[in-house]
């Protein structure tokens, strides 16, 4: 479906059911230089489970108008305009790396637009080395190639070729994912967190998702933001690395069905 906000066409995919506002609403958020697809199989469950869900493509990304967002602290703003626009008072907020920061940042700053939290592949601080900054903003096509390489080769922990999805090869994907991402989104992304400097301040139930493998955002650093939330809940899945919703899916759904 198609909402507005700021004037700006957003994309969500609903899950395959229509939105109904006599449910709860989930908002999966997704990851740097990615979009609504890697949720696919959370979203249809959610949907199919007493939720109505969006998963979105933030702006810039996707089939989402607008420019890309260039701090977390925006990107929490305008997911609370988001609720506000699909004709909700509040959400549960589902997001994956950036995009959990973006979701911890809107439950800071817009508390009563959150009644819980899911934040996967998250950590205390996120920081991007400066020479993959680089080659993300970078206008030559190989430097540009090498951060997307990196970014992906690093995100799939396992680093296999199959999947319980039969026919997905999951790192070919993640790079064909992120090759349709318009030049400067990633940049933009990957400045974003590590420019944010958030301190957890939020009171609604909020779960850590962690992958045992993740090289990204390692698992101890995830822990180490979860000591920072009261009565959080931390669930580590041992087969996954950063990629989990693609690694793990049924994992991954199991722990958002209990924390959504």
């Amino acid at each position: 479906m198609e909402l507005t906000v700021d004037g700006h066409k957003v994309f969500a995919a609903t899950g395959g059911r229509d939105l109904d506002q006599g449910l709860p609403l989930v908002v999966l958020i997704h990851g740097a230089g990615m979009d609504h697809s890697v949720w696919s199989l959370q979203a249809r469950y959610l949907a199919h489970h007493g939720r109505s869900v969006l998963a979105v493509d933030l702006p810039g990304h996707g089939r989402s108008g607008g420019a890309a967002l260039g701090s977390i602290e925006d990107l929490a703003d305008w997911t609370a305009r988001l609720i506000e626009a699909a004709g909700f008072d509040q959400a549960a907020l589902a997001g994956h790396s950036m995009g959990a920061l973006a979701a911890l940042e809107t439950a800071n700053r817009h508390p009563g637009r959150v009644r819980a939290l899911a934040l996967l592949g998250v950590a205390e601080r996120m920081p991007v080395h400066p020479d993959l900054l680089a080659a993300a903003a970078s206008e030559d096509d190989r430097a540009y190639a090498g951060a997307i390489a990196m970014v992906i080769g690093w995100g799939f922990g396992t680093l296999r070729g199959g999947s319980a999805a039969p026919g997905l090869w999951q790192v070919g994907t993640g790079i064909q994912l992120m090759r349709r991402a318009p030049r400067g989104v990633l940049a933009s992304d990957l400045a974003a967190c590590d420019a944010w400097r958030g301190v957890p301040d939020m009171g609604c139930p909020t779960t850590l998702i962690l992958g045992a493998g993740d090289r990204m955002t390692p698992a101890k650093s995830g822990k180490a933001l979860a000591a920072r939330i009261a009565g959080s809940k931390t669930v580590v899945l041992p087969g996954s690395g950063h990629m989990m919703m693609v690694e793990e899916p049924d994992a991954v759904t199991d722990a958002l069905r209990a924390a959504l």
